[in-house]
């Protein structure tokens, strides 16, 4: 697995969660125009596809990652992670325990954990994760039964509180990046406003300008 990928480009900045139902699309359709637009993290996410054509899928974004130096990280599923030689996995607070899943990851593979808290946030650094998801940081309609929004304060504080990466989830819209990346976040993860938008590659163009302008303002 090539992990020179994670110092070509800031790997965090903009991570595209792939899913059909939003997007109408196949998941590596996601992919590939989220790629040209400049993604620098796919996530595979779908809840109810059979796992056969999940691997297919995950086989296929794999190469399309591979091609655009981006990371390639696949949602709750640890099979399909490991047999697709994704670079990664994401794992919710609800999945195999982090403890458990790092033991079995291939060398040089990251771990991601969803959390809602700091107190989950600091559980998740403990148990070896190496980036956290931290939201809904918004309202959101993507996700069901979500949990009570964390809002730019609470990005101050788990920031405060790890020295992991944050990625912001939850609500997340172009309009609303640059105070996310003010509070702190070192990026952010994105579903229904890039691949349900019906224009992907132009969305993720427009939400990587707004990141590295308001981190350009930051280091000034």
């Amino acid at each position: 697995m090539d992990r020179s990928i994670a110092v070509v480009k800031a790997p965090f900045s903009l991570c595209v969660i792939t899913d059909e139902q939003i997007s109408g699309l196949r998941h590596r359709e996601v992919a590939v125009q989220a790629l040209e637009g400049g993604a620098t993290m796919i996530q595979l996410r779908d809840k109810e596809g059979d796992l056969r054509s999940l691997y297919e899928e995950a086989v296929a974004i794999r190469q399309l990652c591979r091609r655009y130096k981006s990371l390639f990280i696949v949602n709750d599923r640890l099979d399909v992670a490991l047999a697709s030689e994704a670079d990664g996995v994401h794992l919710g607070q609800e999945d195999l325990p982090p403890e458990r899943a790092r033991p079995l990851l291939h060398p040089g593979m990251l771990l991601g954990i969803s959390t809602h808290s700091v107190e989950e946030a600091r559980a998740a650094e403990a148990a070896g994760a190496d980036y956290i998801g931290f939201g809904p940081v918004f309202p959101t309609a993507s996700k069901a039964g979500t949990r009570p929004t964390v809002g730019v304060d609470g990005i101050r504080m788990v920031k405060a509180a790890v020295a992991l990466p944050v990625l912001a989830i939850g609500g997340i819209t172009l309009e609303r990046v640059p105070e996310v990346v003010h509070a702190g976040a070192d990026g952010v993860a994105v579903i229904s406003a890039i691949v349900g938008s019906g224009r992907i590659t132009a969305l993720c163009r427009q939400f990587l300008s707004r990141i590295h302008e308001r981190l350009a303002q930051e280091r000034h």
